[in-house]
């Protein structure tokens, strides 16, 4: 349809180039319509086999029908014949592609059928067309959606045995490849230039390099192939912007003037675009309705726009293409985005994000590969709480301001970790944290006591480490000291069971505390161990490792804790301190174990008598313990700053 439309505008230059482009699109779309297909079938014949989706084979052949990635797994076995969901309109879709495949090939060029049409072929190449129209006319039929497996690896059998149309598509292939690199001179850091002249070429390149640029931004969604050509003395390029068939667009550079034609079926995409190009002096002329002929499948108006802009020389004009091109990957999914993210925002709340997602050069594809409005919902569930109700917008009850920094928040949390390769569960856990923040929370008090509780818990913890190798006759006094440490300890714990029982808000910090205060106590009782008698020898220094190893646990626990009493703000860098802290904890803790391990080998090995064996193992026990609790209650406290309100 694209090409259709470009022919429409004029763009003949652009007809032979586009419809090959278009053809190779076609051989991916109908290499992922034989797999699916195959992978249906073998579903049916083993139901109990996981099945898979191809959902990333389908975004990679630019489909963006989601009802696809459940073909597979709804396969069923009906006697000799195998059920598949769309199975009648998957095989269209086939013979479409393979007509489109073939367009550039025969003499007449030959348009996507709608369901049900099937345009008459003429060719110059009679085996090509002899073969298309015998194999379309005898490919299989799925009446009900009833397939005939035999029919379907006849179909796509591309090896041995009698003609195909998997051996069509593939000579079909060959051809086009052919055809392509007789007619394409030159690539131009990606786009394919037919006939340019020489001074065409730092334009072309100019734009490719705005392009390269951002074009990471779209993640897996396809689109931004660029083909350049010089037609009627002008330079003409043209970039595919995705998938919608009627979103075009075609530049033409003549003399440093820049004229810009565009298509959209969304006449809000189309402002926004015009917004964007807006700080470089481009005039558009007022958009107005289009339509292709009646006799064209597809007939669904659209808006069309031209806008200028007169270079001041070379430089400027290079300049003008790179920053034009730089901003064609916010249009890809832009109207998506927007409804995504009705449930939280006003419509001039909503645009202007996805203007500063554009401006900041983070865009909002990242945001929908996370799940769009489900990842903003999750967050809500998690951390919402009693504050939000059924049907409320997000806006409503944060206020608009609130509600736009925490959406700046989440668009750049979802885009910059896409980038850095982090998990889908970290990107989550991130914007959770970020909307608590958001919400006000009666506990703040509560999680200053748990930081002075954990300030208790790192000095008995370097009691412990300062202790192991320490004759100067202090082991008394060191252990008078950890039993006032740990009666505070205990204190806060006691204040905070009597804070719950007056208010249960807060209920989950008591069994946090609960958790830590059994590292306290686990360790003011390594510390009365190690007074009982002196240890010598080898084991030692395990015991001394084990002990340092507690003392950087409880370090991390301290910090854990006064990060998660900070976090107030989307932009707080407390937020990434506080899961880098509890990712720590964990860390540590194995590290712990494995020292414990070594702890009881060495003493085995090593002891000096039975009493010094036993102290070993014992305050090993002890030391082991204590980590287990700190990393205990950091998974609790990650889960408390998670699902409830921090307010800072």
């Amino acid at each position: 349809m694209k090409t259709q439309i470009l022919e429409a505008l004029g763009e003949t230059g652009l007809r032979q180039a586009c419809a090959i482009n278009a053809a190779l699109a076609a051989n991916d779309r109908i290499k992922y319509g034989f797999s699916l297909l195959q992978l249906a079938i073998d579903h049916a014949n083993h139901p109990r086999q996981p099945a898979t989706s191809l959902k990333p084979e389908r975004l990679a052949a630019g489909i963006d029908d989601t009802e696809l990635d459940n073909v597979i797994s709804g396969a069923k076995s009906a006697g000799k014949h195998v059920h598949i969901p769309g199975a009648i309109r998957l095989l269209q879709r086939i013979e479409n592609d393979v007509r489109l495949m073939a367009a550039p090939i025969l003499a007449a060029p030959i348009l996507a059928a709608p369901i049900l049409a099937a345009p008459v072929l003429t060719s110059d190449d009679p085996n090509i067309a002899k073969r298309l129209d015998t194999l379309l006319t005898t490919r299989p039929q799925a009446p009900d959606d009833i397939v005939d497996p035999d029919a379907i690896a006849a179909m796509t059998q591309a090896t041995h045995g009698p003609d195909s149309l998997h051996r069509l598509v593939m000579d079909l292939h060959k051809r086009l490849n052919t055809r392509q690199a007789e007619m394409a001179q030159e690539t131009l850091n990606g786009a394919a230039a037919y006939g340019l002249d020489q001074a065409d070429h730092p334009l072309v390149l100019a734009f490719m390099a705005g392009l390269s640029r951002t074009s990471k931004l779209k993640f897996n969604h396809p689109g931004l192939a660029t083909t350049a050509t010089r037609a009627s003395g002008r330079l003409i390029i043209q970039n595919d912007l995705g998938t919608t068939d009627a979103h075009v667009i075609v530049i033409h550079v003549q003399d440093h003037l820049i004229t810009v034609t565009y298509t959209d079926i969304h006449p809000e995409r189309l402002a926004f675009f015009q917004s964007l190009l807006k700080p470089r002096g481009f005039i558009w002329s007022p958009s107005r309705p289009a339509q292709l002929a009646q006799e064209t499948p597809f007939d669904t108006p659209f808006c069309l726009a031209t806008g200028e802009r007169q270079a001041e020389d070379a430089a400027a004009c290079e300049a003008d293409l790179d920053f034009l091109a730089a901003h064609l990957v916010f249009l890809i999914d832009w109207n998506h985005a927007r409804k995504q993210l009705r449930p939280f925002q006003h419509a001039p709340d909503r645009l202007a994000l996805l203007t500063w997602a554009a401006t900041e050069g983070i865009g909002h594809r990242g945001f929908l590969e996370q799940g769009g409005a489900t990842l903003i919902n999750h967050a809500i569930e998690a951390t919402a709480g009693s504050a939000m109700h059924f049907g409320d917008r997000l806006c409503t009850v944060l206020g608009d301001a609130e509600t736009t920094a925490f959406l700046q928040f989440a668009f750049r949390a979802a885009t910059e970790g896409m980038l850095a390769g982090q998990s889908h569960a970290l990107i989550q856990d991130r914007i959770r944290v970020a909307l608590a923040g958001q919400f006000s929370n009666e506990a703040h008090h509560l999680m200053g006591r748990a930081a002075e509780h954990a300030a208790l818990v790192f000095d008995l913890a370097s009691l412990v480490r300062d202790g192991v190798q320490d004759d100067s006759g202090h082991r008394t006094r060191r252990v008078r000291h950890a039993r006032r440490l740990e009666h505070n300890a205990d204190q806060i714990v006691a204040d905070t069971r009597d804070a719950v029982r007056r208010r249960p808000d807060p209920a989950a910090y008591l069994p946090l505390l609960e958790a830590a205060d059994e590292a306290a106590d686990a360790l003011e009782d390594a510390v009365f161990l190690l007074d009982l008698h002196s240890l010598t020898g080898k084991a030692l220094t395990a015991l001394q490792t084990q002990a340092d190893l507690l003392a950087e646990v409880s370090q991390e626990w301290v910090k854990a804790v006064g990060h998660a009493g900070q976090i107030g703000k989307a932009q707080s860098p407390d937020t990434e301190d506080f899961l880098a802290a509890i990712d720590r904890i964990g860390t540590l803790e194995h590290a712990a174990d494995d020292a414990q391990r070594l702890l009881t080998a060495s003493a085995v090995a090593h002891a000096a008598d039975f009493r010094q064996l036993h102290l070993f193992a014992a305050i090993g026990d002890k030391l082991e313990s204590a980590a287990d609790a700190l990393k205990h209650a950091g998974l609790m406290l990650r889960e408390l700053v998670l699902e409830h309100v921090v307010d800072a």
